[in-house]
């Protein structure tokens, strides 16, 4: 029986579920295993969880396929999914379906430990998800990382600068900014004068073609503004 059950792990890996368990409940947390997505279902029809740690590659449903369930069903649960490292299409697969945050196998349990906590905090406080969906692209804005379907590994893309900017951008999408407010909602990181430049090397990073920009588009007379696929 799972009392007062906070999380849910799901992987069909019977050594590495016992390890989860044990590593958590050490730190504080409540832990109920499954071992496949219909145990799993069945758990969450009569628990409430804080958090699902579940991993992609299972018997039967996919991780992904049941993460996409889970949020068509207009559950909030915070949703880690672990995925293996040679696999880079897996962690946007899975952002699409609408899973909170991804780690890759193997891990280090402090990272998953982080990851939780982090994970947690945004669901209670609201805030938004930490990853911005363009095109095939899929970024990381507390890294600057970008994942792409067409690459096989993540690469660490963006620097300071260019990721202020995109957060900035990310934090009113849809909404023509200036540069003075770009500069303002950057912390000062980025000048007036040097949004255009910086907005240049963003645009040539993120676009498929930065002389036609997609994503990042001019609006005369007030500035730039920032669309995602939903929003175009």
């Amino acid at each position: 029986m799972c009392q007062q059950v906070t999380v849910l792990v799901v992987d069909d890996d019977a050594q590495l579920r016992e390890l989860l368990k044990e590593f958590l409940m050490r730190n504080g947390f409540s832990v109920c295993l499954a071992e496949n997505v219909d145990t799993a279902q069945n758990l969450l029809q009569e628990k409430t969880f804080r958090a699902i740690i579940l991993d992609v590659m299972l018997p039967g449903k996919t991780g992904i396929e049941w993460t996409r369930d889970i949020k068509t069903q207009g559950i909030a649960t915070p949703i880690l999914l672990l995925t293996a490292r040679a696999q880079p299409e897996e962690r946007v697969f899975g952002l699409e379906a609408g899973a909170d945050d991804y780690l890759s196998k193997p891990f280090e349990p402090k990272e998953l430990l982080l990851r939780l906590r982090n994970l947690m905090k945004r669901a209670r406080s609201g805030d938004s998800s930490p990853f911005l969906k363009l095109g095939s692209q899929t970024i990381d804005l507390r890294t600057g990382c970008i994942l792409s379907k067409e690459s096989e590994e993540a690469e660490c893309f963006l620097s300071s600068t260019e990721l202020a900017l995109l957060r900035s951008f990310a934090s009113r999408m849809g909404e023509p900014l200036s540069r003075e407010e770009l500069s303002k909602l950057s912390g000062g990181s980025i000048s007036e004068r040097s949004v255009d430049v910086q907005i240049t090397r963003l645009r040539q990073k993120i676009e498929v073609d930065s002389s036609r920009p997609r994503f990042i588009q001019t609006v005369r007379h007030k500035g730039y503004v920032l669309w995602a696929d939903e929003d175009m």
